[in-house]
């Protein structure tokens, strides 16, 4: 059975409504970009932090260390994705709650 995912946004601190084929791309996007990270593994629940290009990743309560790469990967990729979303201006900081069903 495949997994299903429920994610939140937050930009700058703000709830960001999204509908809910966005809701599966963060998602799933978020979360295949941490799986690639060491101590990722069988992720239940995923939370990112990005503020000014800087990158925290927890995975299941547990903090990820990450190197110049993938961090700067998974900004971008992120400030890419909400940039596009409707209501979305300057981004200061991004949050990506994600949990599995």
């Amino acid at each position: 059975m495949e997994r299903q995912f429920k994610a939140k946004l937050r930009v700058n601190g703000k709830p960001i409504d999204i509908n809910p084929f966005v809701e599966e791309f963060l998602a799933r996007i978020t979360v295949a970009a941490a799986a690639s990270l060491k101590g990722a593994e069988n992720i239940r629940s995923l939370e990112i932090h990005q503020k000014k290009g800087n990158v925290e990743i927890t995975v299941n309560g547990r903090e990820i260390p990450l190197t110049a790469f993938p961090n700067d990967a998974i900004s971008r990729m992120l400030t890419g994705i909400v940039s596009s979303l409707k209501g979305v201006g300057d981004i200061e900081s991004i949050d990506v709650n994600v949990e599995t069903e």
